[in-house]
Protein backbone atom coordinates (compact mmCIF):
# COMPACT_ATOMS: atom_id res chain seq x y z
CA UNK A 1 0.00 0.00 0.00
CA UNK A 2 3.26 2.52 0.91
CA UNK A 3 4.41 2.08 -3.00
CA UNK A 4 0.74 2.96 -4.16
CA UNK A 5 -0.21 5.95 -2.61
CA UNK A 6 3.58 6.94 -3.12
CA UNK A 7 3.21 6.34 -6.85
CA UNK A 8 -0.10 8.12 -7.04
CA UNK A 9 0.34 11.18 -5.30
CA UNK A 10 3.57 11.43 -7.73
CA UNK A 11 0.58 10.76 -10.40
CA UNK A 12 -1.46 13.47 -9.28
CA UNK A 13 1.17 16.40 -9.02
CA UNK A 14 2.19 15.19 -12.78
CA UNK A 15 -1.60 15.84 -13.41
CA UNK A 16 -1.38 19.32 -11.68
CA UNK A 17 2.06 20.28 -13.80
CA UNK A 18 0.23 19.06 -17.39
CA UNK A 19 -3.05 21.27 -15.98
CA UNK A 20 -0.87 24.10 -15.53
CA UNK A 21 0.87 24.42 -18.13
CA UNK A 22 -2.17 23.79 -20.65
CA UNK A 23 -3.32 27.03 -18.30
CA UNK A 24 -0.15 29.14 -18.73
CA UNK A 25 -0.04 28.96 -14.60
CA UNK A 26 2.93 28.27 -12.50
CA UNK A 27 2.73 25.14 -10.60
CA UNK A 28 2.74 26.10 -7.36
CA UNK A 29 -0.02 28.35 -7.41
CA UNK A 30 -1.93 25.20 -6.58
CA UNK A 31 -2.24 23.32 -3.99
CA UNK A 32 -2.63 19.98 -3.12
CA UNK A 33 -5.41 18.76 -0.29
CA UNK A 34 -5.51 14.69 0.63
CA UNK A 35 -9.23 14.57 1.24
CA UNK A 36 -8.81 11.39 3.98
CA UNK A 37 -12.36 10.77 4.93
CA UNK A 38 -12.29 7.28 5.26
CA UNK A 39 -8.93 6.80 5.06
CA UNK A 40 -6.62 5.52 7.96
CA UNK A 41 -4.24 6.98 9.86
CA UNK A 42 -1.32 4.83 8.96
CA UNK A 43 -2.15 5.49 5.10
CA UNK A 44 -2.09 9.21 5.99
CA UNK A 45 1.12 8.99 7.64
CA UNK A 46 2.60 7.74 4.25
CA UNK A 47 1.19 10.41 1.95
CA UNK A 48 2.41 12.89 4.74
CA UNK A 49 5.87 11.56 4.50
CA UNK A 50 6.32 12.47 0.98
CA UNK A 51 6.16 15.44 1.69
CA UNK A 52 2.40 16.48 1.90
CA UNK A 53 1.22 18.94 4.24
CA UNK A 54 -2.13 19.35 3.76
CA UNK A 55 -5.35 17.33 5.02
CA UNK A 56 -9.02 17.78 4.55
CA UNK A 57 -11.46 15.58 6.84
CA UNK A 58 -15.22 15.75 6.10
CA UNK A 59 -16.38 14.28 10.34
CA UNK A 60 -15.32 15.45 13.90
CA UNK A 61 -15.66 12.01 15.06
CA UNK A 62 -12.79 11.13 12.12
CA UNK A 63 -10.52 13.97 13.11
CA UNK A 64 -10.62 12.63 16.76
CA UNK A 65 -9.72 9.24 16.39
CA UNK A 66 -7.03 10.29 13.97
CA UNK A 67 -5.76 13.06 16.29
CA UNK A 68 -3.32 11.58 18.55
CA UNK A 69 -1.38 9.36 15.76
CA UNK A 70 -1.24 12.12 13.18
CA UNK A 71 -0.21 14.85 16.03
CA UNK A 72 3.95 14.21 15.76
CA UNK A 73 3.37 14.84 11.76
CA UNK A 74 3.47 18.25 11.34
CA UNK A 75 0.65 19.03 9.00
CA UNK A 76 -2.34 21.59 8.09
CA UNK A 77 -5.89 20.34 8.89
CA UNK A 78 -8.82 21.84 7.01
CA UNK A 79 -12.41 20.76 7.81
CA UNK A 80 -14.06 20.35 4.21
CA UNK A 81 -17.44 18.57 5.44
CA UNK A 82 -20.67 20.05 7.09
CA UNK A 83 -20.22 21.44 10.06
CA UNK A 84 -23.04 21.63 12.14
CA UNK A 85 -23.37 24.77 14.67
CA UNK A 86 -23.71 22.14 18.08
CA UNK A 87 -19.97 20.58 16.34
CA UNK A 88 -17.81 23.89 16.96
CA UNK A 89 -16.92 23.75 20.29
CA UNK A 90 -16.01 19.95 19.72
CA UNK A 91 -13.74 20.80 16.49
CA UNK A 92 -12.09 24.01 18.10
CA UNK A 93 -10.09 21.14 19.68
CA UNK A 94 -8.32 19.21 17.29
CA UNK A 95 -5.82 21.81 15.63
CA UNK A 96 -7.89 21.78 12.63
CA UNK A 97 -5.93 25.10 10.74
CA UNK A 98 -8.99 26.59 8.49
CA UNK A 99 -12.86 25.45 8.11
CA UNK A 100 -13.32 25.35 4.36
CA UNK A 101 -16.83 24.97 4.70
CA UNK A 102 -18.88 28.30 6.01
CA UNK A 103 -21.69 28.20 4.23
CA UNK A 104 -24.54 30.27 6.30
CA UNK A 105 -24.24 32.97 8.88
CA UNK A 106 -25.98 30.73 11.80
CA UNK A 107 -22.53 29.21 11.75
CA UNK A 108 -20.44 32.49 11.70
CA UNK A 109 -22.46 33.59 14.73
CA UNK A 110 -22.05 30.47 16.14
CA UNK A 111 -18.06 29.93 15.45
CA UNK A 112 -17.49 33.89 16.18
CA UNK A 113 -18.90 33.35 19.67
CA UNK A 114 -16.54 30.17 20.48
CA UNK A 115 -13.68 32.26 19.06
CA UNK A 116 -13.96 34.53 21.44
CA UNK A 117 -14.91 32.96 24.21
CA UNK A 118 -11.57 30.89 23.48
CA UNK A 119 -9.54 33.96 22.47
CA UNK A 120 -8.36 32.60 18.98
CA UNK A 121 -9.41 33.04 15.28
CA UNK A 122 -9.86 30.69 12.74
CA UNK A 123 -9.69 31.07 9.00
CA UNK A 124 -12.30 30.18 6.76
CA UNK A 125 -13.52 29.70 3.37
CA UNK A 126 -17.04 30.52 2.50
CA UNK A 127 -18.92 27.31 0.65
CA UNK A 128 -20.71 28.12 -2.42
CA UNK A 129 -23.95 25.60 -4.19
CA UNK A 130 -22.30 26.48 -7.47
CA UNK A 131 -24.19 23.58 -9.41
CA UNK A 132 -27.47 24.49 -7.45
CA UNK A 133 -27.85 20.70 -6.45
CA UNK A 134 -30.57 20.15 -3.51
CA UNK A 135 -28.33 17.18 -2.02
CA UNK A 136 -25.02 19.90 -1.71
CA UNK A 137 -24.51 22.26 0.88
CA UNK A 138 -23.34 25.90 0.76
CA UNK A 139 -24.37 29.58 0.40
CA UNK A 140 -26.53 30.32 -2.93
CA UNK A 141 -24.17 32.05 -5.22
CA UNK A 142 -27.16 34.85 -6.09
CA UNK A 143 -26.19 35.78 -2.30
CA UNK A 144 -22.48 35.87 -2.34
CA UNK A 145 -21.69 39.45 -1.47
CA UNK A 146 -24.48 39.85 1.19
CA UNK A 147 -22.99 36.95 3.12
CA UNK A 148 -19.17 37.98 2.17
CA UNK A 149 -19.72 41.29 4.32
CA UNK A 150 -21.89 39.32 6.88
CA UNK A 151 -19.22 37.17 7.75
CA UNK A 152 -16.78 39.58 7.48
CA UNK A 153 -18.16 41.66 10.15
CA UNK A 154 -16.97 38.72 12.39
CA UNK A 155 -13.32 39.73 13.89
CA UNK A 156 -12.69 36.35 14.95
CA UNK A 157 -13.10 34.64 11.28
CA UNK A 158 -10.43 35.29 8.82
CA UNK A 159 -11.63 34.90 5.16
CA UNK A 160 -9.12 33.47 2.96
CA UNK A 161 -11.31 32.12 0.27
CA UNK A 162 -13.75 30.30 -1.53
CA UNK A 163 -15.31 26.60 -1.81
CA UNK A 164 -17.56 24.40 -3.91
CA UNK A 165 -18.23 21.01 -5.09
CA UNK A 166 -18.65 20.86 -8.87
CA UNK A 167 -21.28 19.12 -10.45
CA UNK A 168 -20.81 15.11 -10.23
CA UNK A 169 -21.38 14.56 -14.27
CA UNK A 170 -19.55 13.37 -17.40
CA UNK A 171 -20.60 16.75 -18.94
CA UNK A 172 -17.25 18.63 -18.37
CA UNK A 173 -18.97 21.52 -19.73
CA UNK A 174 -21.48 21.62 -16.73
CA UNK A 175 -18.88 20.98 -14.50
CA UNK A 176 -17.01 24.16 -15.92
CA UNK A 177 -19.87 25.96 -15.43
CA UNK A 178 -19.76 25.31 -11.50
CA UNK A 179 -15.43 26.46 -11.60
CA UNK A 180 -17.07 29.69 -13.90
CA UNK A 181 -19.21 30.81 -11.26
CA UNK A 182 -17.16 30.12 -8.35
CA UNK A 183 -14.32 32.13 -9.63
CA UNK A 184 -17.31 34.94 -10.77
CA UNK A 185 -17.70 35.06 -7.06
CA UNK A 186 -14.50 35.15 -6.25
CA UNK A 187 -14.00 38.46 -8.73
CA UNK A 188 -17.19 40.34 -7.54
CA UNK A 189 -15.93 39.71 -4.09
CA UNK A 190 -11.96 41.30 -4.57
CA UNK A 191 -13.70 43.89 -6.67
CA UNK A 192 -15.23 44.97 -2.71
CA UNK A 193 -11.76 44.47 -1.00
CA UNK A 194 -12.67 40.55 0.29
CA UNK A 195 -9.61 38.73 0.55
CA UNK A 196 -10.87 35.41 -1.32
CA UNK A 197 -7.77 34.66 -2.98
CA UNK A 198 -7.78 30.85 -2.44
CA UNK A 199 -10.37 28.67 -4.91
CA UNK A 200 -10.69 25.17 -3.13
CA UNK A 201 -12.59 23.39 -5.72
CA UNK A 202 -11.96 20.30 -8.20
CA UNK A 203 -11.20 16.85 -7.04
CA UNK A 204 -9.93 13.30 -8.35
CA UNK A 205 -12.07 13.27 -11.60
CA UNK A 206 -12.42 16.93 -12.31
CA UNK A 207 -9.14 18.47 -11.29
CA UNK A 208 -8.03 19.42 -14.55
CA UNK A 209 -10.77 21.55 -15.07
CA UNK A 210 -10.83 23.19 -11.99
CA UNK A 211 -7.24 24.58 -12.37
CA UNK A 212 -8.18 25.60 -15.56
CA UNK A 213 -10.72 27.69 -14.15
CA UNK A 214 -8.22 28.93 -11.26
CA UNK A 215 -8.56 26.50 -8.91
CA UNK A 216 -5.71 27.33 -6.28
CA UNK A 217 -6.34 24.38 -4.16
CA UNK A 218 -7.44 20.80 -5.27
CA UNK A 219 -9.10 17.77 -2.78
CA UNK A 220 -7.95 14.57 -3.64
CA UNK A 221 -8.65 10.99 -1.98
CA UNK A 222 -9.51 8.48 -4.50
CA UNK A 223 -6.69 9.20 -6.86
CA UNK A 224 -4.55 9.37 -4.15
CA UNK A 225 -5.80 6.67 -1.94
CA UNK A 226 -7.87 4.07 -3.71
CA UNK A 227 -11.82 3.93 -4.06
CA UNK A 228 -13.77 4.17 -1.23
CA UNK A 229 -17.03 2.21 -0.02
CA UNK A 230 -19.43 3.98 -2.28
CA UNK A 231 -18.75 6.89 -4.85
CA UNK A 232 -17.67 10.46 -3.39
CA UNK A 233 -21.37 12.05 -4.35
CA UNK A 234 -22.88 9.36 -1.80
CA UNK A 235 -19.82 11.12 0.54
CA UNK A 236 -20.58 14.55 -0.21
CA UNK A 237 -24.48 14.11 0.22
CA UNK A 238 -24.25 14.56 3.77
CA UNK A 239 -28.07 15.70 3.74
CA UNK A 240 -29.01 12.38 3.66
Amino acid sequence: MENQIQNNIAKILERIEVACHKANRNTDEVKLLLATKTVSAENIKIALNTHQTLIGENKIQEIKEKYELLKPIAHQKHFIGHLQTNKVKELLRYDVNCIQSLDRLKLAEKLQKRLEYEDRTMAAYLQFNTSYEESKFGMDPREALRFAMDVQQFDRIKIKGLMTIGLFSAEEEKVRKCFKRLKNIQLQLLDKDIPVTELSMGMSGDMEIAIEEGATMIRIGTAIFGKREHPDSYYWNEGK
